[in-house]
């Protein structure tokens, strides 16, 4: 069962109503706890579900959006509606920013079957139907995790050479100009700036593979020596993504992201460009 890592509007109106086919919103923003659901009530893709990075896919651990266990992650897909054979396409308003995370969540509990809505909630031309959507409780299994794809501060702090550090945050929070969760503003040394929203090109949709792998082999990231951070995990994915779709996979996540890295009394802080 493989699906994606890409649908656009056109097949996803061929497909929408399949009996085998999620659709989940996605929609969530930063600081405006609430309004992604919100939004969602009024108006969404005809028959999707409401997910909520806040809620019952975020997990206890490091950071503000920590990864969620095998059972809750499970329990959580099943409440969705989700079943084992079932494909899942996620979107949201923003990219695929937020999208991306349940992207990389199904992959990591062993669900192959998901894509993300290129060009999101704005590249559907159909109708959108208001209220919230209940689904029969599905039988999704989640897997054991992947754990070799996500790294701690530890991990972090301990790179080893030829690996490639990247921030999917706006620059201007790498660099320590802004920081609007409260912690203290910057980056982690060594790391180079990959906004997330580099990855896109018109209409908010995903550059061209070929386009992808030059932006991110002039970082000297290839997939495989390559480590994503951003302000809590979240974003990260969005890069994680992209480099799925540039054709250099084996991007890993690191979990607490700058949520935990800022609070840490042992984490040294860099501002500015790094040399």
């Amino acid at each position: 069962m493989t699906l994606g890592p890409l649908v656009d509007g056109a097949w996803l109106t061929a497909h929408l109503g399949e009996p085998d086919l999620v659709v989940v919103d996605m929609r969530w923003y930063l600081g405006r706890p609430g309004d992604g659901e919100a939004a969602y009530l009024a108006g969404h893709i005809p028959g999707a579900v409401f997910c909520d990075v806040d809620g019952p896919i975020n997990g206890r651990g490091p950071g503000r959006h920590p990864l969620p266990g095998r059972e809750q992650f499970q329990a959580a897909m099943r409440e969705l509606g989700v079943h084992k054979g079932d494909r899942v396409v996620a979107y949201d308003d923003a990219g695929g920013s937020i999208a991306a995370r349940l992207w990389f969540l199904l992959r990591y509990f062993g669900h192959a079957g998901v894509a993300v809505l290129d060009g999101g909630l704005q590249a559907w031309s159909g109708e959108l139907e208001a209220g919230p959507v209940r689904r029969p409780a599905g039988d999704f299994s989640a897997a054991e995790p992947r754990k070799e794809w996500v790294l701690s501060f530890d991990d972090v702090r301990r790179l080893p050479p030829g690996q490639i550090l990247i921030d999917a945050r706006a620059r201007e929070r790498y660099t320590g100009e802004v920081e609007p969760t409260g912690v203290p503003a910057g980056h982690i040394p060594g790391a180079r700036s990959a906004p997330w929203a580099a990855n896109l090109g018109a209409g908010r949709r995903f550059r061209s593979p070929a386009e992808l792998r030059r932006h991110f082999e002039a970082l000297g990231a290839d997939g495989s020596n390559t480590v994503a951070y951003c302000g809590s995990g979240v974003t990260a994915t969005h890069d994680l993504l992209a480099l799925e779709i540039a054709g250099l996979p084996g991007g890993r996540l690191y979990e607490g992201s700058w949520s935990e890295w800022a609070v840490r009394p042992d984490a040294e802080i860099r501002t500015g460009e790094d040399p």
